[in-house]
């Protein structure tokens, strides 16, 4: 099991996957954020949906907006819909896919 760099717990789990973080060379960096999994769609990939607040210069106020980013999901890593997950932004895997699960945040 390799040291990624950020502070998070190694799966129990091995894997063959070539694009999971802890046993094989893939280099992680950019943004690490938080989002819900509300689809588990093809093999290996979940959708996730991340809020957000933007700003209203005109009102003064804030409004809630969502987005919706597309995952990698190593072999190693149980995920169940509703999970809270953490991602962090990886080179491109797909057309699609730049982040990949790092953690499940219970």
């Amino acid at each position: 099991m390799k040291n990624i760099g950020i502070k998070v717990e190694s799966p129990k789990k091995e894997c063959n996957d070539k694009h999971c973080p802890f046993h094989n060379p893939v280099s992680i960096r950019g943004r690490i954020l938080v989002g819900k999994v509300i689809k588990i769609n093809v093999h290996k990939t979940i959708t996730i949906e991340i809020p957000r607040l933007n700003y209203l210069y005109k009102y003064e106020r804030y409004e809630k907006r969502l987005s919706r980013l597309k995952v990698h999901k190593p072999d190693c890593i149980d995920i169940k819909l509703g999970d809270m997950v953490k991602v962090v932004e990886s080179k491109p895997i797909s057309k699609t896919k730049n982040f990949i699960v790092i953690e499940v945040l219970k």
